[in-house]
């Protein structure tokens, strides 16, 4: 009985030792990485609450990888250097002088050219966007490239496998890149089946444990495809049915949009690059960059973010796209677990008299994460930001829209995924036509919409707040 009494205590004090070792040596670690002091309390309550749990967690999610080789250095190198042929030259056009500085932050930080004459479509429903896609891909003579997060094994995702698949019988290129990580439940055959057509299919950033693991958390959220280098398609919808049949519980309120003109280019770009990366083929050739018809006077630019880079390039431009906005500024985001940077400029925007209008979906995919959204809402009340649940089903657009003259979408939501993690790509429009379109797309779903009464919303259950609260400690990992 002593033998094992003593053996416990031992037990004991070895686990307590590995304990407070394994403590001390994150603290260690995150010191070193100069990370947000949001992150270093998040992980540490994890380790506190769940030490061997959360070890394993910050082994696969909380490891910033930024200064390592996500890709190579020599890829990487090349990548900033833009080597590919034929690639987007900057037009002669203008903006007004009040978003010139945002010109030149994407010109710096993401090599974003000005490409002027573009026309936009936009969609807001999964069958509208597939139902065009299907035909723009029918349409192909050259080639397609296609590059999604999700591209799911379902009814709407097989007729586009068997679309590609045509084309790529008739002789068109055509290119695949999925998420390894979004498309994780998407069996082999799936892709497999176009490879054996002649579709080239590759998945981003393969996941293979256990060497690799530390790159999961660092997913390719963007949703692009160029046909023919004259047809893009931009936005926040995947491949999948849900897009078109909605949720048990509601519709899928989405946003998608299809590019045509000089804006395909920064799309085509930005394709050929992913793609280098992961084959390790370099397109040439100006026929991936044809002669761009002019549609309208839009200006466009086409910025990417990811956590290879030095700067958050979409963070930035969306914090100074809230700070110059002098009447309004309309979001629409499905997730907003926000920057302290970009808590704060909301909130001085509202307080200075800007009608900054924030919607979110009343019930999302995500009940973690739309917890955690709701503790950021108090301050945002207070601030006199107007704040509106979509009610029928999942809101999944992203959008800004600001003063009747700039608009900004994507792939990026407002949170430190998209921010910090993923990689992303946004366009932003210099265009007042295309501005008030989406503003008047804004107001239309608020017709589906419950504005939040600040006296009610600052009364709910304390029981219900202090869950939002705990939850938003974890907000810099969801």
């Amino acid at each position: 009985m002593i033998a094992a009494i003593q053996i416990g205590t031992i037990v004991g004090t070895v686990f307590t030792l590995l304990y407070t070792i394994t403590i001390l040596g994150l603290i260690l670690v995150v010191i070193l990485e100069n990370r947000n002091p949001l992150k270093t309390l998040s992980w540490v309550i994890v380790l506190l609450f769940a030490p061997g749990i959360g070890l394993i967690f910050y082994f696969f999610f909380g490891q910033d990888n930024r200064k390592q080789r996500i890709i190579s250095r020599r890829i990487y190198k090349r990548i900033m250097k833009r080597p590919l042929e034929g690639q987007p030259s900057q037009d002669r056009c203008t903006v007004p002088d009040q978003y010139k500085p945002l010109t030149h932050l994407l010109s710096n930080s993401s090599h974003s050219a000005l490409l002027y004459g573009s026309r936009l479509t936009s969609y807001s429903s999964g069958d509208e966007k597939f139902d065009d896609l299907l035909i723009e891909i029918d349409k192909a003579t050259h080639h397609i490239h296609l590059q999604y997060y999700i591209f799911c094994d379902d009814d709407i995702g097989n007729k586009v496998k068997a679309a590609l698949i045509k084309k790529a019988r008739e002789g068109v290129e055509v290119r695949v890149l999925y998420d390894d990580v979004g498309s994780w439940n998407v069996k082999p055959q799936f892709f497999k089946e176009m490879k054996e057509a002649g579709v080239e299919v590759f998945p981003f950033l393969k996941v293979v444990f256990p060497i690799f693991t530390s790159k999961v958390n660092y997913r390719n959220h963007r949703k692009i495809v160029v046909i023919d280098g004259q047809i893009g398609f931009i936005g926040g919808m995947n491949i999948a049915d849900r897009y078109c049949k909605g949720t048990s519980w509601g519709n899928w309120r989405d946003t998608h949009f299809k590019i045509e003109g000089k804006g395909v280019h920064g799309l085509q770009s930005i394709f050929m690059i992913d793609w280098y990366v992961i084959s390790k083929q370099q397109l040439k050739g100006k026929i991936y960059y044809p002669q761009a018809t002019i549609y309208t006077e839009n200006i466009m630019q086409v910025a990417t973010s990811g956590p290879v880079g030095q700067w958050r390039v979409l963070l930035q431009a969306t914090v100074h796209m809230i700070s110059i906005a002098k009447k309004y500024i309309y979001i629409q985001t499905p997730y907003f677990l926000p920057t302290e940077g970009l808590n704060q400029v909301l909130q001085t925007a509202a307080l200075g008299g800007v009608d900054v209008r924030l919607m979110l979906p009343k019930r999302s995919d995500t009940r973690t994460a739309n917890m955690a959204s709701h503790s950021y809402l108090d301050d945002m009340i207070k601030a006199g930001v107007k704040v509106y649940f979509y009610q029928l089903g999942f809101l999944h657009a992203k959008l800004i829209v600001s003063d009747n003259a700039l608009t900004c979408v994507g792939s990026a939501n407002m949170d430190f995924r998209s921010f910090e993690h993923n990689f992303e790509v946004n366009a932003y429009l210099y265009d007042p036509t295309f501005a008030v379109q989406m503003k008047k797309r804004f107001f239309h779903d608020m017709q589906y919409c419950e504005r939040v009464v600040p006296a009610k919303w600052l009364k709910r259950p304390i029981t219900q707040r202090f869950a939002e609260s705990f939850m938003r400690l974890f907000s810099p990992l969801l």
